[in-house]
């Protein structure tokens, strides 16, 4: 028979993680006019199903106690399947070790629930450290492919280094998304690779990747920002040549990196594309997003490019494990135009943002550049006020 510890703390926990799971989330007003925040996180550590992290049998833990104990749901990708909203979660556990797993939601914003188990990754010849951010892209073969980073120690770091790795692309595919087959990582001749996103589509019969080429685990050093290039196979993926796409830039939200998030939206102008962009600050490094649009009939151009950041980490979003950061890899947009932006806070919770297709374009149509200089911003702003005089 269970004891009363066992008992009065399983209702509890139950009780209260049901409560949870439940909760109604709110959109909050929109003083940009662009997109709509939700009041609550969509997804906590404390969403984790309870029978992840308890042992649930009263003789072998009569105290109820945590046996696996998670830190954090952050950097998901997104999908729409069989009229759910689904996520690709990056789970990170206490021991600091990452995996997948899939939330599902019937509206989108709020009760998120997780599969019963979380995505067991088949691995290659060469075993994962880590993976994490896989990026969600549909593709016309009829595979999802789950692009994602995968982590392993740098096996030429000095005796004693126990922090140098290298990063890679790595890719699985599914056709349900519960059995996944893993195939060969990306190869580059460019480096690093650690935001590769798969384009939905090929282009002159190959298939077609957003890469973030770089020097280091960390640092991209002479990496020139989100890059692109084609793939003969996907089994044995190779990209040989790059073209930059958004070169990381002086003085600007991407002048230390950028990279991509999820797969493109196509639009009748353009194809809508959401990355990350980071910066120095005083205080260490700032994640933000940023959102452009490329040319239809070739995704690597750039035909508009609002300036600044489209969404920054404000209020509580700036405290978590690695502080002042927002993270997407994953939107989803529905039939009706409603375009579900999720993004992560802190490497720590998941949020959504809601907007519509309508208000994305018009923001990157309409929305000045960023001209690279405070006189230029100043004459900007003049311009505006000139504009709105007679409505003043």
């Amino acid at each position: 028979m269970p004891n009363n510890s066992f008992t009065s703390r399983f209702q509890h926990i139950r009780a209260t993680h049901e409560q949870l799971l439940e909760k109604s989330n709110e959109a909050l007003f929109s003083t940009n006019g662009v997109y709509s925040r939700y009041k609550n996180p969509i997804l906590t550590r404390d969403h984790i199903p309870l029978h992840w992290r308890f042992d649930m049998n009263p003789e072998t833990n009569p105290h109820f106690m945590e046996r696996i104990g998670f830190n954090a749901t952050f950097n998901a990708g997104a999908i729409k399947w069989k009229g759910k909203y689904l996520l690709a979660v990056r789970v990170e556990g206490n021991d600091r070790k990452s995996f997948f797993a899939i939330a599902e939601s019937p509206n989108g914003i709020d009760n998120f629930r997780f599969w019963d188990r979380p995505i067991t990754l088949p691995q290659n010849d060469e075993p994962d450290t880590n993976v994490y951010d896989m990026r969600l892209t549909p593709h016309d073969d009829g595979y999802i492919y789950g692009v994602f980073c995968t982590e392993r120690k740098d096996p030429s770091a000095p005796k004693g280094d126990t922090s140098s790795a290298v990063a890679a692309a790595g890719i699985a595919r599914t056709k349900d998304l519960i059995a996944w087959e893993r195939l060969p990582d990306l190869i580059s001749t460019t480096g690093q690779q650690r935001n590769v996103v798969l384009f939905p589509h090929l282009i002159e019969g190959q298939y077609a990747f957003y890469t973030r080429p770089q020097d280091g685990f960390i640092d991209t050093g002479k990496g020139g920002g989100i890059g692109f290039g084609l793939s003969k196979s996907i089994t044995k993926a190779e990209v040989r040549e790059e073209v930059i796409v958004d070169a990381k830039t002086y003085h600007t939200i991407y002048e230390v990196k950028n990279g991509l998030g999820p797969a493109p939206i196509r639009t009748e102008n353009g194809w809508l594309q959401l990355a990350h962009g980071v910066r120095n600050t005083a205080a260490g490094l700032r994640y933000t997003l940023y959102v452009f649009m490329t040319d239809l009939e070739k995704p690597w151009v750039i035909t508009h490019k609002p300036a600044g950041h489209f969404i920054a980490p404000l209020e509580a979003e700036r405290v978590g494990d690695v502080s002042n950061v927002v993270f997407s890899n994953g939107w989803i947009a529905d039939d009706d135009g409603k375009v579900f932006i999720y993004y992560a806070s802190s490497d720590t919770r998941m949020h959504v943002a809601v907007s519509s297709l309508e208000q994305l374009v018009d923001y990157c149509l309409n929305t000045p550049q960023d001209d690279l200089t405070s006189a230029a911003s100043v004459e900007r702003i003049n311009q505006l006020v000139d504009n709105n005089q007679k409505y003043i």
